[in-house]
C-alpha cells in the first residue's frame, strides 16, 4: 500500500490531527541572532530565517516536532515554508536551499519514525513549500500592470528544486500551503508533475488555500469554489484551507469546500485573530471548540494549526475530535467544472 493509500485508510477511520506552526515555536527557544547562521559563513543577518535553523540547529526542530507528536499530530509538515531560492535570496542563503530542505524533511522523517517505531501509529511527513514573496498574477508596479517580478517557469524551477530536495528527505507527500495566488500555485502543482515522471512514482500533493478577507477570495480573486476547480486536475489528496482567520471566521468557507471536493479535507486555522500587538489570544480550548463544530457537521478529514497555534492547542484539538466520524468524501456529478474569479459549472 501506498503512502498516500495509507493516509486515506486512516483519514476513512477517524479524523486525522496535523502538528501546527514552526515559526512561533522557534522564537519561544530564545535563539540569538547568532544562533539562526552559526557556522554558515553567510554576511547578512541571518536572524529570523527559520529555514536555516534546519541546518543549524536542528535539535530545535527535533524538539518542537515531538511535542506536536506527543500532542497527537499523525501529519507532521516540515519547517521549510520559506526554504526556496526566491525567499531565501532575501538572506544571501540560496545557495542551501537543496541542504535546508532535505535537512528538514530528515528531522521530520526520524522524528515520525522513532514515534511510530514505539507506539505503532501510523505517522506522515508532509514537505511544505510556501507562497514565495513574489506573485504571477499581479503586477508590484502599478504603473505597469503587465509587469512581473518573475515568469511562470522560473517559480516552477523554484518550486522544482524545493519539492525534489524534500522528497530526497524522506517526505512522503508534498503540501503546496497558504496559497495567495493561484497561479503560483499552478507552477507548484507542474513542478512537482515533472518531478513525477522523472522519478517513475507518485509524489502526492496537498494543496492548501488562504483567504485574504472574510468575502472568500484569495489575493488573486479566487473564490473557494473557483480555486477548487482550478487546481482539481492535480488529483490532491486533500484539499485545505490555512491561515487567514480563526476557525470561527473560517467556518463558512470550510462548509463550501467540505460539500465540492471529492477529495480529503485538511483545514488548519490560526489561533483566532491577532490583537492589536499582533500576538494570539485565543485559548486552545477555544480553538478545539469550534473545530470540533466542524467535525460534528462531519466537514473535516484532518485538522490542524497555523499562526498562533502551540502543541497545547494541537493537543486540544486531538482530545476535542476524537471518537467524531470524518467525513466522507462525496461522489460529485461529472458535471463540467470551470474557473475565472467566479466558478462555472456546465451540466452534462
Amino acid at each position: 500500500m501506498s503512502k498516500a493509500d495509507q493516509f486515506r485508510s486512516q483519514a476513512a477511520q477517524r479524523i486525522l490531527v496535523k502538528d501546527g506552526p514552526y515559526g512561533t515555536q522557534i522564537q519561544a527557544a530564545g535563539l540569538a541572532a547568532e544562533d539562526y547562521g552559526a557556522g554558515m559563513d553567510l554576511a547578512a543577518d541571518q536572524k529570523g530565517n527559520n529555514d536555516l535553523v534546519n541546518l543549524t540547529q536542528p535539535q530545535v526542530i527535533r524538539a518542537i516536532c515531538d511535542r506536536y507528536i506527543a500532542a497527537g499530530a499523525v501529519l507532521l509538515a516540515t519547517n521549510t515554508f520559506n526554504a526556496n531560492r526566491i525567499s531565501q535570496a532575501d538572506y544571501g542563503a540560496e545557495h542551501l536551499v537543496r541542504e535546508i530542505n532535505v535537512a528538514a524533511a530528515r528531522i521530520i522523517r526520524e522524528a515520525v519514525d522513532a514515534a511510530s517505531a514505539q507506539d505503532g501509529v501510523a505517522r506522515f511527513v508532509a514537505g511544505a513549500m510556501g507562497p514565495t514573496n513574489k506573485t504571477l498574477s499581479l503586477s508590484p508596479n502599478v504603473e505597469d500592470p503587465g509587469y512581473r517580478e518573475v515568469t511562470f517557469d522560473e517559480v516552477k524551477e523554484v518550486y522544482r528544486e524545493q519539492a525534489a530536495a524534500l522528497m530526497e528527505g524522506g517526505s512522503d507527500f508534498i503540501l503546496i500551503e497558504t496559497v495567495f495566488d493561484t497561479l503560483n500555485c499552478k507552477a507548484a502543482v507542474m513542478a512537482v508533475k515533472e518531478l513525477e515522471r522523472d522519478l517513475g512514482r507518485e509524489v502526492p500533493v496537498m494543496i492548501s488555500l488562504t483567504l485574504t478577507d472574510l468575502s472568500g477570495r484569495n489575493l488573486s480573486g479566487h473564490t473557494v469554489e473557483a480555486f477548487w476547480y482550478a487546481v482539481r486536475h492535480a488529483k490532491p489528496l486533500a484539499i485545505s484551507l490555512n491561515c487567514s482567520f480563526g476557525a470561527d471566521q473560517l467556518r463558512p468557507h470550510v462548509q463550501v469546500l467540505s460539500q465540492i471536493a471529492d477529495t480529503l479535507l485538511m483545514a488548519y486555522p490560526n489561533a483566532g485573530l491577532p490583537n492589536d500587538l499582533g500576538e494570539y489570544d485565543e485559548a486552545p480550548e477555544t480553538t478545539a471548540g469550534l473545530v470540533r463544530l466542524w467535525a460534528q457537521n462531519h466537514q473535516v478529514n484532518v485538522l490542524g494549526g497555523c499562526c498562533g497555534s502551540t502543541p497545547d492547542h494541537i493537543a486540544a484539538m486531538a482530545r476535542a475530535v476524537e471518537g467524531l466520524a470524518p467525513r466522507p468524501v462525496p461522489t460529485l456529478a461529472p458535471d463540467m467544472r470551470l474557473a475565472g474569479l467566479e466558478p462555472f459549472i456546465l451540466a452534462a
